[in-house]
């Protein structure tokens, strides 16, 4: 399906496949994205006054997760709250397969791909959102910040109203495309690596560079492609590199390797020539600000306007996913203030682990919503 009739399928399905962000959350207009008080020189009635001045322990923040959480079964706890059979009915046109049978049944070895899973990831988070809306309103309308894990930031900003599903969907298929077609470019991958406090991830993505160079691999690639948390990255590049590192590791004091089942070096120069194709897209789909504060992967600053947004979609590609730089912008606070309740929406209880390694205060309000049947 071509772009222009994705765009005008928008239309059709904004009544029906909705963010629930314009269903509940009731944010002011006037409110600035994320704020907690009232933007200056308004003038607003106590109450409402009161109401924006809101204590961080009734406000909440949403995460959404990204490829290589995915698993065979997720959605089945979901596909009975409102929108959701309609979202992944929304799903089928643009994608041209039944992802709610592939999310339900696989084969594994499908819904593991590139092209299948980041789509399915992306619609069984929102759906995770509805759920979310029928079991505890207040918190879709307490929300003042949302992220997302490199496919999930698509998530993030549908929910935050930057994006209409169906728009964000038909991106996140060319996304997966162009960033699955890279891949089988050249043998590359990723690999998660626990390290010690003294691990040096650039002198050892150096060296791995250099032993590519003595195989005769012009302009090899190895570079840190995840910052997870303290110790925690995740490294893509050539295979060639990344044998390297863990036939080295306890040379470069790294502490656990593990590779990725993915497909390719994502979030490195190997996934340039993805760009393109992503950035076109985004040239025709519509993009409005967040109406809460979202946070970009490759600085993990909130999103000021629609062109940074494209802008940054498309470098996030290229660049490192700086979640935990994300995490500490999010949660940075004074002393002694509280923390607001934060919900993981989508596939696995990966981000909720990570932000217990970032914030263990923060982690202490963290609730999973499930994506599964009991």
């Amino acid at each position: 399906m071509s772009a222009s009739k994705v765009v005008g399928m928008a239309a059709v399905l904004r009544g029906k496949v909705r963010s629930v962000v314009s269903l509940s959350r009731g944010l002011s207009t006037q409110q600035q994205p994320g704020s907690l008080e009232s933007p200056p020189g308004t003038q607003l009635p106590a109450e409402t006054e009161r109401r924006h001045r809101k204590d961080p322990r009734g406000c909440s923040v949403l995460l959404f997760p990204g490829q290589g959480s995915q698993f065979v079964g997720m959605g089945r706890g979901l596909t009975k709250y409102p929108n959701v059979k309609e979202m992944f009915s929304a799903a089928q046109k643009i994608l041209g397969y039944d992802l709610l049978s592939l999310c339900l049944e696989g084969p594994e070895e499908e819904l593991l791909k590139t092209v299948h899973c980041q789509p399915a990831v992306f619609v069984t988070s929102l759906a995770a959102v509805e759920k979310l809306q029928h079991e505890n309103p207040k918190a879709i309308e307490t929300c003042v910040a949302a992220a997302g894990f490199s496919v999930g930031e698509f998530a993030a900003l549908v929910f935050a109203g930057a994006m209409t599903f169906s728009e964000a969907l038909y991106a996140v298929k060319v996304r997966a495309e162009a960033m699955q077609e890279a891949s089988e470019l050249v043998p590359s991958g990723m690999l998660s690596v626990i390290g010690r406090p003294q691990a040096q991830y650039k002198y050892a993505c150096l060296q791995a560079k250099e032993h590519c160079k003595s195989l005769g691999i012009q302009e090899p690639i190895c570079s840190v492609a995840n910052y997870l948390f303290p110790d925690g990255r995740v490294i893509a590049g050539h295979q060639q590199a990344l044998d390297f590192l863990q036939q080295n590791s306890q040379r470069l004091q790294f502490l656990r390797t593990k590779p990725l089942p993915v497909s390719g070096a994502f979030h490195t120069e190997l996934m340039a020539s993805a760009t393109e194709p992503l950035r076109e897209v985004l040239r025709q789909v519509e993009v409005r600000r967040p109406e809460i504060s979202v946070y970009s992967n490759v600085d993990g600053k909130r999103y000021m306007s629609e062109s940074h947004m494209r802008r940054q979609l498309v470098r996030q590609l290229v660049s490192p996913v700086k979640w935990e730089q994300t995490l500490h912008e999010i949660y940075e606070r004074t002393q002694g203030e509280s923390f607001p309740q934060t919900y993981e929406v989508g596939p696995g209880k990966q981000l909720g682990a990570t932000l217990q390694k970032c914030n263990r205060k923060a982690s202490q309000s963290y609730s999973y919503v499930d994506v599964t049947t009991h």
